[in-house]
């Protein structure tokens, strides 16, 4: 599996050039929600690069049973079982999945676009802040798991 690195020497400066890239090149628009990379605020206030990877932790913490793995791997939200609890958001590490209105209905909808390791992303930085490592499956979930403890 490919998983986006954020370099420890090069900071990212939320130029969204990476964010652009992706969406443009996939959708051909310029649209932040369309990216599967996200910059987000880290607690002091500096940019974060993250994206989904696949681990599941939403799946697993829907209580209606509304989030499934397809064929390809992507957890998807069944709209029809979704009751806009928002649990699978507030446990989501990557903020992938997020709020929208549906018919006058609060539903928990994922980011459509899913990371393929394509490297548009780190050839379009500026700063060189984003590198493509390969890992193991049980590499990126011992990570996530890391993670969701705080």
């Amino acid at each position: 599996m490919k998983k986006l690195v954020v370099s420890k020497t090069d900071p990212c400066k939320a130029c969204l050039s990476c964010v652009r890239a992706c969406s443009e090149a996939f959708y051909k628009t310029f649209d932040p929600d369309l990216s599967c990379i996200r910059i987000v605020a880290k607690p002091d206030g500096e940019p974060k690069v993250q994206n989904c990877i696949m681990c599941g932790k939403c799946a697993r913490t829907c209580p209606e049973g509304a989030i499934t793995q397809n064929a390809k791997g992507v957890y998807m939200i069944d709209k029809k079982k979704c009751v806009g609890c928002g649990k699978c958001i507030k446990v989501c590490p990557f903020q992938a999945i997020v709020e929208k209105e549906i018919r006058g209905e609060k539903k928990a909808q994922t980011i459509e676009a899913v990371c393929q390791g394509c490297g548009l992303c780190t050839a379009t930085c500026p700063q060189g802040a984003i590198q493509l490592s390969h890992f193991t499956d049980n590499q990126i979930l011992a990570e996530v798991d890391a993670l969701c403890r705080f």
